[in-house]
């Protein structure tokens, strides 16, 4: 217990739980906004691994660093388009549209790679975003400006989703599409939009481990991050102050098993180590998921004028 207290004490701890927790909000944020408008969208892990590339590419090649995320906002943007096409304009399978556009996405990505850089063993680096020592905020002034966007983004993206028009509309074709129809709403389009704004956030979710949390590109860097930030949603009961904290909890975890395998006196397999997040995280989910109370059109196809 001791040694927990110690590593609960180190600010340093409190760093990278707020690192660490950078992607898994973006990505949260950008599952919550597709759901929300009816659409599951398992393309995440792929569209991370794509924003991932595309930005830290964009830089590579001479970007600035805000450009590269752009990239990977935009190219997040472009396969969720192509998600909507498939599930919203053909009322195709949500599940194995988004599996198959995770694959699609991570295998371009990773052709990309590898035309690019044919005769390279070690991935090329680009310079990262500064922390922002300016900041009185001690924590906060060890991160990137990534770090401050992703928790600017969850006051923003919950402003709009219960205190505009567009978040109005957007909620209604989640839960009623009949309804918003009656109401002039167009729940195509409406939904393509939340689809495309959703994975712009996943794709920048993925730029952040390219541009801030490392220098480089490299294969399996996702690492499941996408498949977390689904069960995440879940755990936010779809909303996103929720969302911050389910994002905290999980990185909190990933953090303190990190620092516990790295202990001098650890005496148990580091496997479990590595469990431990994963295990609090799925019992955690387990007692909130129970009573969370998910879009009522989540998952279910529409095509206008049906009833």
């Amino acid at each position: 217990m001791s040694e927990i207290a110690d590593i609960l004490a180190n600010s340093a701890f409190w760093v990278a739980v707020l690192r660490i927790a950078t992607p898994l909000i973006l990505g949260t944020l950008g599952v919550l906004l597709c759901e929300r408008a009816g659409v599951l969208n398992l393309g995440i892990e792929g569209i991370m691994v794509a924003g991932a590339f595309t930005g830290w590419l964009a830089v590579y090649l001479g970007l600035p660093l805000w450009g590269g995320v752009a990239v990977a906002a935009l190219t997040g943007a472009a396969f969720g388009l192509l998600h909507a096409l498939l599930t919203v304009g053909l009322a195709l399978s949500q599940h194995v549209s988004g599996l198959g556009i995770t694959m699609l996405a991570t295998a371009l990505s990773y052709y990309g790679y590898r035309v690019s850089f044919p005769k390279v063993n070690t991935p090329p680096t680009v310079t990262p975003f500064a922390p922002m020592e300016w900041l009185p905020i001690p924590v906060l002034s060890q991160q990137s400006s990534l770090t401050l966007l992703a928790l600017l983004l969850v006051p923003m993206v919950a402003y709009v989703l219960y205190r505009t028009p567009a978040g109005l509309a957007l909620r209604m074709v989640g839960e009623n599409p009949q309804a918003a129809e009656g109401q002039g709403v167009s729940v195509a389009a409406t939904r393509t939009a939340g689809i495309m704004a959703g994975s712009a956030l996943m794709g920048v979710a993925g730029s952040f481990l390219t541009l801030s949390a490392f220098n480089a590109f490299f294969f399996n860097m996702i690492n499941g991050r996408g498949w977390i930030c689904v069960a995440l949603v879940v755990f936010a009961s779809w909303r996103p102050g929720k969302a911050l904290l389910g994002a905290l909890l999980f990185a909190f975890f990933d953090a303190l098993q990190l620092r516990l395998q790295q202990a001098g006196d650890a005496v148990l397999p580091y496997q479990l180590y590595l469990m431990l997040p994963y295990l609090l995280s799925i019992l955690a989910l387990v007692l909130v998921a129970r009573k969370a109370s998910y879009p009522q059109a989540l998952m279910k196809p529409y095509r206008k004028g049906e009833r």
